[in-house]
């Protein structure tokens, strides 16, 4: 991980880290995807780096990823017929390339431009945590937060981006809320 990412929340699969690019501290919704150099501490953070370039046109690839995941998100079980478009229209830039090489199989991500690659592994990644278990996809149970995260407690009950923000933030105010009846 990079140690240059100011966001909340990092180390989530890659489609729901990229959706958690837009976050809010107190009052004010942050986006580390505002320009160039926020697209790179992204890319460094998920170590693609050295594979895609930090060019406008990558930032204008992911950031149409990253509001069609948006869409996507609002339902994972049944997504709206917009959400299917916007997704498959990223997943329309590339396909996946399979070969027999003297290793063995190999997979090769090959996209319209290079400049769509991260946004097309975001989309890939998040068909990967549908066919996993769409029902472990959440955003975070405080509503003034825009976090998601995929839920792999044991016990599929986890509310909070954070227990220690969000989850911390809702306990005292129901103690505060207890304390003054």
């Amino acid at each position: 991980m990079a140690t240059d990412d100011p966001r909340p929340l990092v180390g989530e699969p890659l489609s729901l880290d990229l959706l958690n690019t837009r976050w809010r501290l107190a009052e004010a919704t942050e986006d580390l995807l505002t320009d160039v150099p926020g697209l790179a501490v992204w890319l460094r953070s998920n170590g693609l780096d050295g594979r895609c370039a930090a060019t406008p046109d990558t930032l204008d690839a992911v950031l149409q990823a990253r509001a069609a995941l948006a869409a996507a998100v609002l339902d994972p079980i049944t997504p709206s017929p917009s959400a299917l478009s916007r997704v498959n229209a990223v997943l329309a830039k590339g396909r996946v390339v399979r070969s027999l090489t003297t290793e063995g199989p190999a997979d090769e991500v090959v996209t319209d431009t290079p400049a769509w690659l991260p946004a097309w592994l975001a989309v890939d990644d998040y068909l990967r945590l549908l066919r996993l278990d769409p029902t472990r996809i959440r955003a975070c149970a405080n509503d003034a937060c825009l976090l998601h995260f995929f839920d792999t407690s044991q016990n599929r009950r986890r509310r909070w981006c954070s227990m220690a923000v969000c989850g911390n933030r809702a306990k005292a105010a129901r103690h505060y809320a207890r304390v003054r009846r």
